[in-house]
C-alpha cells in the first residue's frame, strides 16, 4: 500500500514538473529607446539568443518601449493604463528592462503594474542602477563604464591628442552623461582640450567633426535626440559620423566595434546579454531576485580595428600591453604561406636543376671541346701517317723536277759562256726551269696542305671534281711505284659541295689508298677507278673502285667502327674519321663488295642545300 502511495506521489510530481515545464514563461522586455535603436537594440538580441539557449523550456517574449525616454515632457500615465490593460489576463513571469530609462519607469510604476512580478534590470550603467533593492523585487545586471581609462588609453595610442571632442544628444539620460563626464575627465583637462557638442543638432556636430583640426580625436557616447530635439538611430547616427570625420573614433561599448571604432577597452554587449539570462533562469528556478548578487561587468581587454589602425597611423606598438587586433588583412604571406612555401621550394629545386644543369653543361662543354681537340688531332695526325706512306713516292716525284732544275741551269751557264751566247737556247732553258718549280711547288703545296693543323675548319663551295684532281696528283707517284692503274671518270658539270677542302681531300685520300693497299699483292690487273656525278638536284655521289681482295663478311658491317681495319699495320682510324667528316657535310658513305675487289660510295648535298656543320 505504502509503495503504491509512494509511486503515485512521483508520477504526479513528475506530471506536474512536465505540464509546468510545458507552460511558456512569459517575459515582458521593456526597452528605453525603442527595439530598432543601438545599442540597446545589441543588448535586447543578446538577452533574448541567450536566455533561449540558456532555458531549456519554452518562453513568449512581450516586447515594448517607453515613450517618454526622448520627451522628459511626455505624460506617463497613457502608457501605464496600456501596459496594465494588455497584462490583466497575462501572467508575467518576469519582466526584463533595457537601460535606465525603462529601470526607472518599472521603479516608479511597479506596484501600479506589476507589484508581485520579479524585474530584471539590464543594459545600464552601474551607477544608475536604483540604490534600493527589496528582498523579493528585482535584480540587476550592469556594466561599468570607465571613461578615464578609456581616455587614458586613447592618449596612450595618440600621444600627440591635444583635443578630444565629445559626441553626446540632448535627452535627459545623455545630459546626465555630460555632468558625469565633465566631473570624472577633469584630471585630463591639463593635458588636452574638451569640446562639447551636446547642445548642436547632429547635422551642425557633422560639420563640425569633418573639418576639425590635426591631432584630434572623437569621443562617440550617445546619440538618441539631439540638441534640435531630433531624434536619432544611434547605429545610423555613428555610421553618418564615420562616413565624415577627419580624426578617428572611440567609444565605450563595442556596438560600433568593426563599423569604424578605433577600439580600446570595450564593454561586450554579449557578456551583458549572457549574464542578464543567466540571471533570469535563476529567477525562473525560484531563486530571489534581490539576493541574486551580479557585479558589475568591467570593460574587456583591448581590442582595436586593424583597419583604422592603418588608416590613422597608429602603430601596434603603442597599443597597451594586452590589447588584440582585430579584422587584420593578412598579407600574402599569411594568405598563402602553404602555396608560397611549395612555390619556393619548387623555385629552389628549380634552381638547383638549373644550376647542376649550368654546370654539367658547361663540363659538357669543356669535354667536348678536349674531344674535338683530340679528334682533330687524331685526323692530323691520319693525314701525317698517309703522307708518311707516301713519302717515298713524293720523294721521287721532287727529285725528277729538282735533278731536272740542277741539269737545265748547268747548261744555261755554259750556254751564256759562249761567245756569243745562244740566248734562244736559254730562253728555253729557262722556260723549263719554270715549269719544273711550279711542279715542286704543287706537290709541297698539296703535301702542306694535307699536314696543316688549323682550329677550325674552312668551310666554302668546292668543286668536288677539283678536289678529285688534288688527290690524284698526290698518289700519283705511289700509283706508278706500285705498277698500278689510276682511272677517273668525273662529270662533266661542276659539282659545288661547301666543305673544308683539305678534310674532303683527306676523305678520298683514305680510300684510294686503302684501295691501293688493297690490290698490293692480289692477282693483276690492278685497277682503281675514281667516278664523280651528280644525283638528282640535291646530291652528289664519289665511287671509289678497286680490283683488290674486298672485304671479310665479317668485318663489312663493322667497317667504319673505330680500330677496325683489314690490314696487318692499319690503326683503324681512316675510315671512321672519313665518316664523321662526311657526316657533319651532311653526306654518308657505304662499302660493299663486288665480284673482284670492293667500291666505297659517299655522298654529300650540293652547296646551300642541307647541313654545313662543321666537323668539330
Amino acid at each position: 500500500m505504502i509503495t503504491r502511495l509512494v509511486f503515485g506521489f512521483t508520477v504526479l510530481l513528475l506530471t506536474m514538473a512536465n505540464e509546468a515545464m510545458s507552460e511558456p514563461r512569459r517575459v515582458l522586455f521593456l526597452h528605453s529607446y525603442g527595439r530598432e535603436l543601438g545599442p540597446w537594440n545589441d543588448v535586447a538580441r543578446s538577452v533574448h539568443d541567450e536566455l533561449i539557449r540558456q532555458y531549456p523550456g519554452p518562453i513568449d517574449f512581450f516586447e515594448s518601449s517607453l515613450a517618454t525616454a526622448r520627451d522628459p515632457d511626455s505624460d506617463s500615465v497613457p502608457f501605464v493604463e496600456y501596459l496594465s490593460t494588455l497584462f490583466t489576463n497575462r501572467k508575467l513571469d518576469l519582466v526584463i528592462t533595457n537601460g535606465a530609462p525603462a529601470a526607472d519607469f518599472i521603479r516608479k510604476y511597479r506596484q501600479q503594474l506589476f507589484p508581485e512580478i520579479p524585474a530584471l534590470f539590464t543594459g545600464l550603467q552601474h551607477r544608475r542602477a536604483p540604490p534600493d533593492r527589496p528582498s523579493a523585487s528585482y535584480a540587476v545586471v550592469a556594466f561599468n563604464n570607465d571613461f578615464p581609462l578609456i581616455l587614458e588609453q586613447m592618449l596612450r595610442v595618440l600621444p600627440e591628442t591635444d583635443r578630444v571632442v565629445f559626441i553626446l544628444g540632448s535627452s535627459p539620460l545623455e545630459r546626465y552623461w555630460v555632468d558625469q563626464l565633465r566631473t570624472e575627465l577633469k584630471p585630463f583637462q591639463e593635458r588636452v582640450t574638451f569640446e562639447w557638442l551636446n547642445d548642436l543638432s547632429f547635422e551642425e556636430m557633422l560639420k563640425r567633426c569633418s573639418a576639425l583640426p590635426a591631432r584630434s580625436a572623437i569621443l562617440f557616447g550617445l546619440m538618441s535626440v539631439d540638441a534640435a530635439g531630433v531624434g536619432h538611430e544611434e547605429r545610423k547616427a555613428f555610421d553618418r559620423l564615420h562616413a565624415v570625420a577627419n580624426a578617428p573614433i572611440f567609444s565605450y561599448v563595442d556596438a560600433y566595434f568593426g563599423a569604424g571604432l578605433v577600439g580600446g577597452p570595450l564593454t561586450q554587449v554579449n557578456e551583458i546579454g549572457r549574464q542578464a539570462a543567466g540571471v533570469a533562469v535563476r529567477i525562473f528556478n525560484g531563486e530571489t531576485p534581490g539576493e541574486i548578487n551580479s557585479p558589475p561587468i568591467e570593460p574587456a581587454a583591448p581590442r582595436y580595428d586593424w583597419r583604422e589602425l592603418q588608416r590613422w597611423k597608429i602603430s601596434e606598438r603603442a597599443l597597451p600591453e594586452g590589447s588584440e587586433v582585430y579584422f587584420r588583412i593578412p598579407g600574402m604571406w599569411e594568405q598563402y604561406r602553404s602555396q608560397l612555401t611549395a612555390g619556393i621550394a619548387a623555385l629552389v629545386l628549380q634552381a638547383g636543376i638549373i644550376s647542376l644543369l649550368l654546370i654539367e653543361r658547361r663540363r659538357r662543354q669543356f669535354a667536348q671541346t678536349d674531344a674535338s681537340d683530340r679528334r682533330r688531332e687524331v685526323v692530323r695526325l691520319n693525314r701525317v701517317t698517309t703522307a708518311n706512306v707516301l713519302s717515298t713516292s713524293l720523294a721521287h716525284e721532287l727529285n725528277q723536277p729538282l735533278g731536272a732544275i740542277l741539269s737545265n741551269t748547268e747548261a744555261a751557264q755554259m750556254l751564256l759562256k759562249a761567245n756569243p751566247p745562244d740566248l734562244a737556247q736559254v730562253d728555253a732553258i729557262l722556260s723549263d726551269i719554270v715549269r719544273d718549280e711550279q711542279r715542286v711547288s704543287e706537290i709541297i703545296l698539296g703535301l702542306r696542305n694535307l699536314l696543316n693543323n688549323r682550329t677550325e675548319g674552312d668551310l666554302r663551295p668546292r668543286d668536288l671534281n677539283d678536289t678529285v684532281r688534288d688527290v690524284v696528283k698526290i698518289v700519283t707517284p705511289e700509283i706508278t711505284r706500285r705498277a698500278m692503274v689510276l682511272r677517273t671518270v668525273l662529270a662533266d658539270e661542276v659539282l659545288p659541295v661547301r666543305c673544308d677542302p683539305i678534310h674532303l681531300q683527306q676523305v678520298i685520300l683514305n680510300l684510294v689508298m686503302n684501295g691501293i693497299d688493297a690490290m698490293e699483292g692480289a692477282q693483276p690487273p690492278h685497277n682503281l677507278t675514281i667516278r664523280t656525278q651528280r644525283l638528282g638536284d640535291t646530291d652528289v655521289e664519289v665511287r671509289i673502285t678497286d680490283t683488290g681482295k674486298g672485304i671479310s663478311a665479317g668485318k663489312l658491317t663493322s667497317i667504319f667502327d673505330a680500330f677496325v681495319t683489314t690490314k696487318p699495320q692499319g690503326t683503324g682510324l681512316g675510315l671512321p674519321i672519313a665518316k664523321t667528316i662526311l657526316e657533319s657535310y651532311g653526306g654518308d658513305i657505304t662499302a660493299e663488295n663486288r665480284m673482284r675487289g670492293a667500291v666505297f660510295t659517299f655522298r654529300l648535298p650540293l652547296s646551300g642545300i642541307g647541313p654545313t656543320s662543321e666537323l668539330m
